[in-house]
This record gives structure tokens, sequence and C-alpha cells, in this order.
């Protein structure tokens, strides 16, 4: 049985979808790239914000017309959007055989094959508490860098977000099942682990009674053939010293956290249910610059939350002009079905968030030019991606840069250069995003 496979939302999704497709060529499904000719189709699905929603509902349309115009036998929806609106699904786009939860996707092979020999609808939803049971994985990345996921849910209950409900509460991967999967995939050449989850810092409470994410990563960094080490989604009331040191201490870290904080005014802070105020995420910044004066700082911003005046978009400009991030993205709020923010009222309309979007990103813009001319005449170490031949460059990250949401390193090199390979670069110009170089050794 051929096989397509469509991984939507974010890089955690994606570690769901690499499971999934390693239980899937084990039970002898072979993955193809042509719509035309697959006989299943398998869209992981997202629906975090009404945006994303709408690309996954669209997504399942498209697919579905294959049943017509191609081989399709089967199209099964997982992730977010499968957990979240089960009836809704199965009321409005009957082109659906099977839908499987969000803590379900170990039983994908299951679901497909119900759905092929039974010739009926299935649903496949366990309870959100406990983790799937992972096997084997198949790298969609490239295979010289790889997301892992330590952890699922969350229970910080944020007003805005809807993740609780569709993830469960925070649940930690046993950090001797995390250590495997490293060891494995550095077997397999990957030389840059991405951790992620809904909130990395909590990692371990749950399942140790303390936050043992430094505890995690000194572990890891003791494994052989791994060279970075990335922190995605650190919640700043939980950065601790100890993580701070860990970071700061361990060479194979990344000088690099991604700290959503998602504003920066007090009472919108209070109204989206946040555990910081202005004055909290200023020291834990001076903490971080401290310990490493070269750490690159991304976050993440909501625009026009309810009850958000012009003022306080003011005052997060302001903000974001002086603490000068290295990365920074924003989104209009989205007003999200069963979170408490919904009914919120003073709700902003929709061209006052998009323009304040705007303005963020603009500020931004220029925050990040100059922040990258700052790096003319220096040299970094560069991981190197892949080539541009009609331009006759190289493309890599610096330590600065997560994949698909930060800059590159454009590098010439007369000497031809590898995927996967590390080298030594010195900057000679930039942009607002990227940098260029020479290649030195």
């Amino acid at each position: 049985m051929k096989l397509l496979f469509v991984s939507l939302g974010c890089d955690k999704n994606l570690c769901d979808s690499e499971h999934m497709l390693g239980d899937l060529m084990e039970n002898g499904f072979t993955i193809c790239d042509d719509e035309a000719e697959a006989d299943v189709i398998v869209i992981n699905t997202c629906s975090f914000i009404k945006d994303s929603m709408e690309e996954s509902i669209q997504t399942i349309i498209d697919m579905g017309e294959y049943k017509n115009s191609g081989n399709l036998k089967s199209l099964i929806i997982t992730g977010c959007l499968a957990e979240r609106f089960t009836d809704e699904v199965l009321a409005e786009l009957p082109e659906v055989d099977a839908i499987v939860g969000t803590n379900s996707y170990d039983s994908i092979v299951e679901a497909i094959n119900t759905t092929l020999n039974k010739n009926e609808k299935v649903i496949i939803k366990k309870p959100l508490t406990g983790l799937p049971v992972d096997g084997k994985r198949v790298l969609t990345s490239g295979g010289h860098y790889a997301y892992l996921k330590i952890a699922e849910g969350c229970d910080k209950r944020c007003t805005y977000c809807a993740i609780p409900g569709i993830r469960g509460g925070f649940r930690s991967v046993p950090m001797e099942q995390i250590i495997e999967e490293a060891q494995e995939l550095a077997d397999q050449g990957v030389q840059e682990i991405i951790l992620v989850a809904q909130e990395t810092t909590l990692y371990g409470k749950d399942l140790y009674g303390k936050k043992c994410l430094p505890d995690l990563i000194d572990k890891l960094c003791e494994i052989d053939n791994i060279h970075w080490i990335r922190l995605l989604y650190a919640y700043p009331e939980e950065i601790t010293d100890e993580l701070i040191d860990s970071m700061a201490r361990q060479k194979k870290v990344c000088h690099y956290i991604d700290m959503p904080i998602q504003h920066c005014n007090d009472y919108i802070l209070k109204r989206m249910g946040r555990r910081t105020n202005k004055q909290d995420i200023i020291d834990i910044i001076n903490k971080l610059k401290i310990a490493m004066p070269d750490i690159s700082l991304r976050t993440t911003l909501i625009c026009g939350f309810p009850g958000e005046t012009q003022q306080m978009h003011q005052e997060l400009i302001d903000f974001i002009s002086e603490i000068k991030f290295d990365r920074l993205g924003a989104f209009a709020y989205s007003q999200e079905e069963n979170t408490p923010a919904f009914d919120f009222d003073n709700q902003v309309d929709e061209d006052t968030k998009m323009a304040w979007v705007e303005d963020v990103m603009l500020t931004q813009q220029n925050i990040s030019n100059n922040n990258n001319k700052s790096y003319i005449g220096d040299s970094l170490e560069v991981f190197i991606e892949g080539k541009l031949p009609e331009d006759g460059v190289f493309i890599g990250r610096s330590f600065r840069d997560t994949p698909s949401v930060d800059g590159f390193v454009f590098v010439n090199s007369a000497e031809e250069l590898v995927s996967g390979q590390f080298v030594n670069v010195d900057i000679i110009s930039s942009d607002e995003y990227d940098l260029i170089g020479d290649y030195i050794s």
C-alpha cells in the first residue's frame, strides 16, 4: 500500500508524525509523495489558532478529492483538529475515514487497517493521560538535526490557549527514554538535538518531584557525535539559576533560548493568565545575558488580546526596542472556543490586530538588521544544510538560528561543503534576517 503523509503545525506535531511514519513503514506501508498514487493519506492536523485550523480543513478537502481522481481508499486525520473537533469533522467532512486523537498516534496502523478491511469509520481517542508507546522513527528533517519531544501537554491554563484541552495535562517523558532516543538519533547521524515540549522548563517536575531540565541537558551532552543542543519553549518564570548554569557551562548547548513572553504590559499579562510581570521578564533576561553575553533570545508575542489599548501596544513597541530580541514572532490574537478569553469583553477588531502585528514586525526588522550588522567581522561556527547552485553559495545556520523560524548564514566557498558539516565562517555582510560570510575552515 502506498501512503502519503502530511504533517501540519508545530515541531511537536512533527515528532508525532515521524513516530507514526516509523510504525507505518515497519508494518509494510510504502511512503510516496504523489497524492494521485496514494492508497492511504494521513494528515496530522493543527488547530491551535483559526488560521491553522482553516489550513487543516482545506488540506482535508483537497486530499479527499483523490477518492475521485486518484487511488485513495482511506483518509486518516490525526492531531489537534482530530482531537478537538471530532464530531464536527465527522459531520462536515464525510471524506474522512478515521480519526486518531493526539494521545493515540501509536494506533495509526490499527486505524488504517480497520478502515481498509472493514470499510467502516474509525475513531480512536485515548484519555489524555500517560503517553503513547513510541517505536521506530523516520526523520523528515534531512537527517542532520532532529526535534526531541521531552514532554506532552500543559498545566499553565493561559486564558487564550486551547492546548490543555487538546493535549491534556503536563506529562514528562522518562529521562531514560529520552536519552535512548537521543542516542539512536546520534547513531543515525543527527548532530543537533532541539528540545521541544509545550513547556520544556517544567521537565521532570511530575515524574521526579523537581525541575530536571538541567540534569537532562547534562546527560544529553555526554552523547558522542551530538554537537549542538538547542532549547525551545522555555517559560520565563520556570528558568532557574541551575538551568542557566547548565546552558552556560555545557559547550554543546547553544547560547540560544526560545522564551515566549506574549506581552509586556502587566494588565494584559495578568488577563492572559501568565505567571510573570514585566519586571520578572526583564530580570530573567538580565540573568541570561550576564551568564551568556552572546545569548540569542527569541520570543513570541500576541497582538490584540482583549482589553489591549493603543497605549499598551506602544508600551510593547518600546519594550521590544529596549530589549532588542534577536528573533521575534508576532501573531494576532485568535479568539478560540472553550478558552476563558473567548468570552472576555473589549475584543479588539481584526484590522487593529493586524496593524499592531505589522508595527511589531517592522520594529523587529530594524532591530534584527542592527543586531546582524554587529556580527560583521566576527567568525561564527556554521552548520551547513545545503547549497544554492544558481548562486554558488552554501546555506547554513549559526547557533542563533532554529530551523524554519530563524535566519540563515550564506557561505561563499570555493571548496565543496556538505550538509551536516560544521565550518568556521568570517561574516562579511548582513541583511535584516540573514548573514553572509566566507568559508575559513
